[in-house]
């Protein structure tokens, strides 16, 4: 991150003189607390004049959420139990169902022993059978890693195409045992992009995952990234789907933005399309009568808040971090920066910058 900071000239002095705070501290540049950084960097604007919460109190996490909390750390002590009960009450509310799922499949990269004691109690569950599907494909991803593929190994490469493999073959055993779930399917949309599905392919999984969840936003955000040109598809693919699927739910209206995000490096223009701003004008009445109790709802907001800002509409973009409070764990923070908490605190700075000064 030195470097890169060092390449601006505006910032140079004050990378040194966090290089020198650092040395005073016994610690490397990149150890030093966010909420000092991002003042030195970008000014030392009093975000609690604006209603924000203070820099220290910012998180990369969420909200408490005790049953999943629970369900969580009873898995790290490898009981399976809290889980299996969590994801049972979930049937029917598929958005809380995939929180849930991406939890714990997270887990399961670093110990999946209670996933295994699950399956040696119960070895014909559904929902077990949907968690194990998801859980190997974020496996699969670790294997191969996040460089390109220039950098990915062959081992790598192999070990994600076995692991992908077997997540396809658990996800349509999933999909058997519990016929009205999109979870597995949702699966299968992630294991088509690694597997590099071809396009009939693809539509016939979509197929079947809409016509259980019409609006299931984790699969459809899933679908942008088939549909962008790293992956299967191209820009034009990607914004089209994305255009698409907004049209038919206030709750996918922030699709477009996502295209955007992804799709700044094929029209650096993108932001400024009407996809773009007909995007935020659905989505911000929408989001104006909603918290930001789920992170899904977290991530509409941080990138309405892109999209305000680049439109230089920062006193509704102020607006937005004041609902969003302390939590930085969702987008775009979470994946298009590589320190979430130091580009959420960035944000702020100059959100607050460029709105009207408080009264």
């Amino acid at each position: 991150m030195v470097l890169s900071l060092l390449k601006k000239p505006r910032t140079v002095l004050a990378v040194i003189s966090l290089m020198r705070e650092a040395k005073r501290r016994g610690v490397e540049f990149e150890d030093l607390p966010e909420e000092l950084v991002a003042p030195r960097l970008w000014g030392k604007v009093d975000v609690t004049r604006w209603g924000l919460v203070p820099h220290a109190d910012v998180v990369v996490a969420g909200p408490a959420d005790a049953d999943l909390d629970a369900a969580c750390a009873a898995a790290t002590e490898g009981l399976w139990e809290p889980a299996a009960r969590l994801m049972s009450s979930t049937w029917g509310d598929w958005e809380r169902r995939n929180d849930v799922v991406r939890a714990l499949a997270d887990l399961t990269v670093k110990d999946d022993s209670f996933i295994r004691r699950w399956h040696d109690a119960d070895p014909s569950s559904g929902d077990l059978g949907a968690l194990r599907a998801v859980s190997l494909v974020y496996a699969a991803w670790e294997v191969r890693g996040s460089a390109r593929a220039a950098q990915t190994s062959k081992e790598q490469f192999e070990g994600f195409g076995r692991l992908l493999s077997g997540a396809q073959a658990v996800a349509h055993r999933a999909a058997e045992a519990l016929p009205e779930d999109p979870t597995p399917w949702m699966a299968l949309l992630m294991v088509a992009r690694g597997l590099s599905y071809d396009h009939d392919r693809f539509g016939r999984v979509w197929d079947e995952l809409v016509e259980r969840a019409p609006h299931h936003r984790a699969s459809h955000v899933q679908a942008l990234q088939y549909w962008c040109r790293k992956w299967r598809g191209s820009h034009e693919l990607m914004c089209d789907f994305a255009i698409r699927a907004a049209s038919t739910s206030p709750a996918l209206a922030a699709l477009p933005l996502m295209a955007a995000t992804e799709g700044v490096g094929d029209d650096p223009n993108v932001w400024h399309t009407p996809m773009v701003r007909d995007a935020l004008e659905t989505l911000l009445p929408r989001l104006a009568a909603e918290g930001a109790a789920t992170k899904a709802l977290r991530s509409d907001r941080g990138l309405a808040i892109v999209a305000l800002m680049i439109h230089k509409r920062n006193d509704e973009a102020v607006d937005q971090f004041r609902v969003l409070g302390p939590h930085a764990d969702g987008e775009p923070w979470s994946s298009s920066f590589d320190n979430p908490r130091l580009g959420f605190l960035q944000a702020r700075i100059e959100a607050c910058k460029g709105a009207r000064k408080p009264s």
